[in-house]
């Protein structure tokens, strides 16, 4: 809400104009500068967005500089402790978290979207044995719309609503079946028995010869984990979801455009890098070399896992995921990546050159050695972070489209590129 402004004076004419300052219920205020164009002729210019407010939203509440995630204004230390992944879906896709009843139900809503149409298995097999599990994805999650098409107007709330079930339910299916085909097995189809994650993990890891027995480790650490990625604010994959849907297109192919942009190695990727830069450093003995490499400015290795594009102090994440990979490896086994990860913790709290740039460990760098604990390839790695924000997709969708007067993302551009110039006759050219 506005109630104070900032005058704007255009030093070449004089002429002023009131910018409103608008107010949220946390967080920095920003100006208002719809009028800066109409009346000064002027475009704002910020590369990355780094200073700018693409939107307004009710969602998530994150704060760089003190460390702090919010969904819905509950802080993530208490949902990842007090909750499951379903009832944190309710809470984004709603507003609120749900009393027992509707738990039951909103779970029971959830299980009787799992199963996916026979037809789309064929999808896969038009895939590679060696296709990304991302590429494949994104290709059957933007085919949804040809298979899900009985409630596909974005202007009904009921049509919308229904389709972030389907979302919800049906993301974890496909991502079985994406590991499935890259390891040449059978699908497995979901259980309606079984929780969120424990389905998940049942899919992927059951065969039709022998009996599956669900670890609750590896259930429990896959339902933080995936609270823990459910919303992160205006990220890449999440604006990129919006603009998308700004044009009207449909839901699925929206969240098939944010999967897109997560599969990138600065964003969703990032964990799987965390991996590879461990298993490339190899040995604890080998740290002052690396650290070294990531302090030269001429060297291109960079330490990955640390530091993060919004938050300036503790990723909040971080703490929480860092407890469940002591966790898991109880069960499955010490792995000697975990003794290089916190070695490198402590350089990143005690080194001079990580604290004054405040690169603090991030929520990718302990949920790679989760993952590979629980077998999972490195080309899963997004796959599970896909899995789990897709409630922060498709709940940023809808806000977007409930908008009233909602119109299509256009950014403007500073132009650089040559003055208008005459095209010349092909014989003086």
């Amino acid at each position: 809400m506005s109630d104070t402004s900032i005058t704007l004076t255009d030093p070449s004419t004089g002429k002023q104009i009131e910018l409103p300052i608008i107010h949220g219920t946390e967080g920095a205020p920003v100006l208002d500068i719809g009028k800066l164009h109409k009346e000064f002729g002027y475009f704002t210019y910020d590369p990355g967005f780094v200073s700018t407010a693409s939107c307004q939203s009710t969602i998530t509440y994150l704060d760089g500089s003190e460390g702090t995630l919010m969904y819905r204004g509950y802080p993530i230390e208490q949902l990842a402790e007090r909750c499951n992944y379903l009832e944190v879906c309710h809470l984004i896709l709603t507003g609120e978290l749900p009393n027992a009843e509707q738990k039951v139900a909103f779970e029971r809503t959830i299980r009787n979207h799992t199963m996916i149409n026979e037809n789309l298995k064929a999808f896969f097999d038009g895939f590679r044995y060696d296709a990304h599990p991302m590429a494949m994805m994104t290709g059957v999650v933007g085919s949804l719309s040809a298979f899900y098409h009985d409630k596909l107007d974005i202007r009904d709330p009921e049509h919308r609503m229904h389709t972030a079930y389907r979302l919800i339910a049906k993301i974890p299916t496909i991502a079985a079946a994406a590991y499935k085909h890259s390891i040449g097995e059978p699908f497995i189809y979901p259980r309606s028995d079984l929780s969120y994650t424990g389905n998940l993990l049942h899919m992927m890891y059951a065969r039709p010869t022998q009996e599956y027995r669900l670890d609750p480790v590896a259930e429990k650490a896959l339902d933080v984990l995936f609270t823990l990625h459910a919303d992160h604010e205006q990220n890449a994959s999440t604006s990129t979801v919006r603009l998308a849907g700004s044009s009207g297109a449909n839901p699925y192919a929206a969240i098939a455009a944010g999967i897109a942009s997560l599969w990138g190695p600065a964003h969703g990727g990032a964990n799987e890098a965390v991996l590879r830069m461990l298993d490339e450093i190899g040995d604890v003995s080998n740290i002052d070399k690396y650290i070294a490499k990531a302090k030269d400015k001429e060297d291109p290795f960079r330490l990955m896992g640390f530091g993060h594009r919004v938050y300036r102090n503790f990723d909040p994440r971080a703490q929480i995921i860092k407890e469940i990979c002591h966790e898991v490896l109880k069960t499955y086994g010490n792995d000697p990546r975990m003794e290089l990860a916190m070695r490198l913790e402590e350089i990143a709290l005690e080194d001079a050159y990580f604290v004054e740039r405040k690169l603090y460990p991030n929520v990718d760098f302990y949920s790679g050695i989760i993952y590979a604990a629980l077998g999972l390839p490195v080309e899963m790695f997004t796959v599970m972070f896909a899995i789990g924000r897709t409630v922060g997709w498709i709940a940023h969708w809808m806000e977007m489209i409930s908008e009233p007067g909602q119109k299509i993302g256009r950014p403007r551009q500073l132009y650089t590129g040559p003055a208008r110039r005459d095209v010349l006759t092909l014989e003086q050219r």
